[in-house]
């Protein structure tokens, strides 16, 4: 990380302070730091090599320092240890640390310490490799100038000199840092020790190639001046998957959330077990394989960004919004992700990983983006180098399960001219001495108990205010909760090779009574009935929707909280799209929860009393029958085709289950057809008051159905009571035993204190 300010006597206005961690066979040495480098190397340096400085071309060439930035007290003494093997009383001994770079070859050494020297600082001398960009294809025309003039410049200087060198940087250089050069020394062939030993060093700024040396100086000015920026430590990868540490679904839902937004009609998502050389042993990887449009190289940088600007544009069709989902996703779900992507005209692969910056400075994201060309894929030159190419495809082979056969296997799952994105990760979080995930798949064995299904091993009910129940299949089930995850489902969904039928909760609900308001000036519908499988299961609640996708399921509201009795079975759902136009701040980022707002209490509150309105209309008010075998079934029974993705209405009572498991609109007992327009549900509206609906005692109709009202307790067809007298007669509410069956609450309700199934 570059900075501004001169450290220890080193001015930065001749070069590049830096901070670099070495390593030796990949094991950590120490963190270090550049004084006066000619320009921006890489943040991790692994030394290869340690021969004899003898054997080495050391003579001529240009140094700069490393200095020591200890973090603990582990790297002081691994940088003694290291310091003392480069350096011995005997000159024939002494060792060269060799460090192999892109762009050239660094060779460590500790000369022997004088006075006024340093201690602890040792020097890097370095040879350029030579250029490594031709700039066939590049687009940057400044660089094309650079490299047609080389040849004559680099014929005016002496070969070895800092000017040709120069020269050579500034042609393979892509960045402004690679562009940016340390004058020469006047006097190359001094001795390897003079740069500790106290010695006046005359440096002077006079570049030869005229042309771009008004650029130089200006690109020098904005790197080196009074600017800063953040540097990204590898641990802030694993920061981010905290972000769903209550809810490992949600990590997955936002790698399902960027499928739907490329318009994927298909969508696969497995575990699989592959082979980690690095690790030598076989390992689980899951895998999110979809048909949508791809993303480009500018599209894939975005993605793996720490971050970018959000759009103030909202889509009702588009979920993401934040620009961190995929990696507070899959950092959750493991330590590693691949993605592979691929449009009509290109395909890239990127790597997020915290095993491969483990050690590192900052974060490193190797991508590699291929073109077109006729038939073939081909490096994007105009991207990326050849070489910088294949530093990032080697990374990816040495610390991850993908090698090119690999590779080449998962790039033809995209077909011909197909598109898609493709998501592997591994290193899956840990429960006990199993994975935190659980994968089943019955293989084809219909006779299996197991399901083909993805499921948290920890098996733990969500808690939500006044549940009782501790079987909610959603909050341990993957595929119950992408049974439900969409309001209107059209993307096909596979779980383990296997097909999830989606179950749209608005269309399977019993008594269905919809209420239309305003919340804050927006309008919102709600749909409330009663779902049999909630019922069996003892359920209840509201699924609240963002932009067609779940973010609240059985969130309890009005009585339901206050009493396991009250409305159970009972399942809203509305989509609360239009009340975040009015507030960005709407949805939280994790989108599994809303903020804390005024608009989401007042929907909470509006909720509570359509939800109480209901169940005192169609439940409270209901004459108790004993012995009820009678299943509640749905107004109507829906099936989806699996060729248009339309739904389509069956008759009540008609059961779904003997339906094959691949439908269409043409067979039984449908026989209809794919152009048909899809039906929609419309059961009508229910106007009610701004309160709960009351009865009054006083006013009872012939039929013994008690008239609304807005005060009072509730009256039942079986019962008549007075709101004043607990026991007169058979009205009383009393048993034949004498024992009261009513009693008053403190919310002005009578409730039953032996609740029967009504």
């Amino acid at each position: 990380m570059m900075g501004s300010k001169p450290i220890d006597g080193f001015g930065l206005e001749d070069g590049f302070a830096f901070y670099v961690m070495l390593s030796k066979d990949r094991k950590p040495i120490c963190r270090t730091q550049c004084i006066k480098a000619p320009h921006q190397l890489p943040a991790n340096w692994n030394i290869h090599d340690m021969p004899y400085a003898s054997k080495c071309p050391l003579e001529g060439l240009p140094h700069f320092a490393l200095r020591p930035a200890f973090e603990d007290e582990r790297q002081q003494d691994e940088w003694g240890k290291f310091t003392t093997f480069l350096y011995k009383n005997e000159k024939p001994l002494l060792k060269a640390a060799v460090v192999q770079l892109d762009t050239c070859v660094l060779y460590i050494i500790n000369p022997s310490l004088k006075a006024g020297s340093k201690a602890g600082d040792v020097m890097v001398l370095f040879k350029m490799n030579g250029v490594l960009n031709d700039h066939k294809n590049t687009k940057n025309d400044e660089s094309m100038v650079v490299s047609k003039k080389l040849p004559s410049a680099a014929n005016s200087v002496k070969t070895g000199t800092y000017e040709h060198l120069q020269l050579l940087a500034m042609a393979s250089g892509s960045c402004a840092e690679d562009r940016i050069l340390t004058p020469r020394h006047e006097e190359v062939g001094e001795s390897l020790d003079a740069h500790f030993s106290g010695r006046d060093t005359n440096y002077h700024d006079s570049l030869k190639v005229s042309s771009c040396k008004s650029e130089l100086l200006s690109l020098k000015d904005d790197c080196c001046g009074s600017k800063n920026y953040a540097r990204v430590d590898p641990s802030y990868l694993a920061t981010l998957g905290h972000s769903h540490d209550g809810w490992i679904f949600g990590a997955i839902a936002e790698l399902i959330d960027n499928s739907r937004d490329a318009k994927a009609t298909k969508l696969e998502i497995s575990v699989e077990t592959r082979y980690l050389k690095k690790d030598d042993l076989q390992i689980p990887m899951l895998s999110v394989v979809d048909d949508g449009h791809g993303m480009s190289h500018q599209e894939i940088m975005v993605m793996v960004s720490l971050g970018h600007k959000q759009t103030d544009a909202d889509d009702p069709n588009q979920i993401g919004r934040f620009g961190i989902g995929f990696k507070t996703g899959a950092m959750k779900l493991g330590r590693d992700a691949i993605v592979l992507t691929q449009t009509t005209t290109s395909r890239s692969i990127a790597f997020l990983s915290q095993s491969f910056n483990e050690c590192k400075d900052s974060v490193e994201i190797p991508v590699v983006s291929y073109r077109r060309h006729g038939g073939f894929m081909e490096v994007d030159t105009s991207i990326q180098s050849l070489a910088v190419a294949d530093y990032h495809l080697k990374a990816i082979k040495d610390f991850s399960p993908f090698n090119e056969y690999l590779i080449g296997e998962k790039s033809g799952l995209f077909g011909e001219n197909g598109t898609g994105t493709q998501i592997y990760i591994w290193n899956f979080d840990k429960w006990g001495s199993d994975f935190c995930l659980e994968w089943q798949k019955r293989n084809g064995d219909k006779d299996s108990p197991n399901e083909n299904d993805i499921l948290i091993r920890s098996r733990r009910v969500r808690s939500r205010s006044g549940q009782i129940s501790q079987k909610v299949p959603l909050d341990y089930s993957l595929r119950s909760y992408l049974e439900v995850i969409f309001l209107e489902p059209r993307m096909k969904i596979y779980v383990q090779g296997s097909l999830v039928k989606s179950r749209p909760l608005a269309k399977s609900l019993n008594k269905t009574k919809i209420f239309k308001g305003e919340i804050k000036g927006k309008p919102v519908q709600l749909t409330l009935g009663r779902n049999q499988l909630e019922w069996e299961q003892m359920n209840c609640g509201i699924f609240l929707y963002w932009h067609g996708r779940l973010i609240e399921a059985y969130k309890r509201v009005g009585g339901m909280v206050h009493s396991v009795d009250i409305g159970r079975g009972i399942v809203g759902v509305i989509d609360v799209t239009e009340m975040s136009n009015r507030n960005k701040d709407f949805i939280m980022n994790t989108k599994q929860a809303f903020r804390d707002c005024e608009e989401y209490a007042t929907l909470e509150q509006w909720l509570g009393e359509k939800s109480d309105e209901y169940w005192d209309e169609h439940f409270d008010t209901l004459q108790v029958k004993q012995n009820v075998s009678d299943k509640y079934k749905p107004d109507l029974e829906w099936v989806q085709c699996d060729k248009c993705r339309k739904w389509r209405a069956l008759d009540s009572g008609f059961d779904t289950g003997t339906l094959p498991q691949t439908w269409v609109c043409g067979m039984p007992p449908y026989n209809g057809s794919c152009q048909n327009r899809e039906e929609e549900m419309d059961p009508g509206v229910v106007t009610v008051g701004k309160k709960r609906t009351r009865c009054d005692p006083k006013q009872i109709t012939a039929s013994g159905t008690p008239k609304k009202v807005e005060t009072g307790i509730i009256i039942t067809k079986r019962q008549k009571c007075s709101p004043n007298k607990k026991n007169s007669g058979n009205t009383s509410g009393e048993t034949k035993s004498g024992k009261p069956n009513w009693q008053r609450h403190k919310n002005g309700r009578a409730k039953a204190t032996r609740y029967e199934e009504r």
